[in-house]
């Protein structure tokens, strides 16, 4: 069967726009990067008097990373992280899959009014919410104290519970009813049998959340305003001045931010997509 002329031009300008679109948003992507990284070996007289994407004289100047890292405390800052990494990541897993196993696997009357106020929940703007969500946090004298932002992203995750969700609801039933004809209740069946089994659907969350919780300015800066307490991203605004910014030196601390975070990303990226598919399909 032979297409007629506007057919064959139609399929031949359709690859052309995807690659015209995908080379679009590759430098979107890119060029705010370029412009940090060629800022982070930039003098500060070079980034007065240059360009944004204006090459640097030098290099092999590691001067600003080596400020970056001393000046903004990162040592201290990606300890910090880590404590709130680890706490917030194993309390999302723990909870995302203990809420998603009861509501999956329980019948009570108001299951679907949870599920319409996590969705909603979904919908509303974290930021509307935080006169609110501020003072809770206050009356339980968890201001200023790493504990508040673990509180935070623990109780603020709902994705991961459609995650866990997804994947619960491919795991038959058989297996909790020959688990109950042994003896064993419902907590036994969710630690021996659905938690093991939800393996994809832990490493997709641990994944997600990990680099959202290391990323994350907002509420590290807002609930730790402690210089002692600071994270590995409020770490940079130290370099922020009344009179100006250095921004030589919030770029180097930004490339170092970034590189951890690209490392762990390009390694498990396939089980990112993996776990999205695979819930999906489920």
């Amino acid at each position: 069967m032979t297409l007629s002329l506007p057919a064959r031009r139609r399929r031949r300008i359709g690859p052309v726009l995807i690659y015209l679109s995908l080379a679009l948003a590759s430098l979107v992507v890119l060029i705010p990067l370029v412009v940090v990284f060629l800022t982070s070996l930039k003098t500060s007289s070079e980034v007065d008097d240059g360009g944004a994407l204006s090459l640097p004289h030098d290099w092999l100047n590691l001067d600003n990373y080596v400020t970056a890292f001393s000046d903004g405390d990162m040592l201290a800052a990606l300890g910090n992280t880590a404590f709130i990494l680890l706490f917030s990541i194993t309390g999302t897993v723990l909870i995302g899959s203990m809420t998603a196993y009861a509501i999956d696997r329980f019948a009570f009357r108001a299951k679907k009014p949870i599920m319409a106020l996590f969705l909603i929940a979904t919908l509303v703007p974290g930021v509307t919410t935080q006169v609110a969500t501020f003072q809770v946090v206050n009356s339980f004298g968890l201001f200023n104290t790493l504990w508040a932002p673990i509180l935070l992203y623990m109780g603020t995750d709902i994705v991961s519970i459609y995650i866990f969700l997804q994947f619960i609801r491919g795991i038959p039933v058989s297996l909790d009813e020959a688990a109950r004809l042994d003896g064993a209740n419902s907590l036994t069946i969710y630690w021996k049998i659905i938690l093991p089994l939800l393996k994809p659907a832990i490493a997709t969350v641990v994944i997600i959340k990990g680099i959202t919780v290391y990323n994350d300015f907002y509420i590290p800066f807002l609930y730790m305003p402690s210089e002692e307490l600071g994270t590995i991203s409020t770490a940079l605004f130290r370099f922020k001045g009344p009179f100006g910014a250095h921004w030589e030196n919030i770029s180097a601390g930004t490339v170092l931010v970034i590189v951890p975070t690209l490392i762990v990303f390009l390694f498990l990226q396939r089980y990112i997509y993996s776990g999205f598919t695979q819930g999906a399909t489920k």
